[in-house]
């Protein structure tokens, strides 16, 4: 049993993160970081570097957490996550949501809205503070 936390480098995934490590160390159980990209684009922000997932991971250890990070090129970040959650029998997913602009919601599909109606098990959508 894990929870999967849907992991993006800015500040809605250390929402999502901080959320997620909460949970985990409460339930006692593994932290599974999904830090995912399609490799379509040159540059995708939200895909850490490699130091920056050491770090990440790093960091979650030393919290005294049990921690696997999945940092690859995908097919599509949804079903990764998805994915993931289904081999790591999960209990939760956690998801950093933003606000998008209705034309935004038309363009762009939504990860965070394809794993909500996709996954297997619940999902936790939630929102830096502030």
């Amino acid at each position: 049993m894990s929870i999967v936390v849907a992991y993006s480098a800015d500040r809605y995934g250390e929402a999502a993160v901080e959320h997620a490590a909460d949970l985990a160390r409460k339930e006692h159980t593994r932290l599974v970081v999904v830090n995912a990209t399609l490799g379509s684009s040159l540059v995708d922000s939200r895909f850490a570097h490699d130091a920056d997932i050491a770090a990440l991971r790093d960091r979650l250890v030393a919290e005294g957490l049990d921690v696997v990070v999945r940092h690859d090129v995908v097919d599509d970040v949804a079903d990764a996550v998805i994915a993931a959650a289904d081999e790591e029998q999960a209990t939760l997913i956690v998801v950093g949501i933003r606000h998008r602009t209705p034309v935004g919601k038309l363009l762009l599909g939504s990860v965070a809205q394809r794993i909500i109606l996709g996954a297997h098990c619940p999902v936790l959508a939630v929102k830096p503070t502030g």
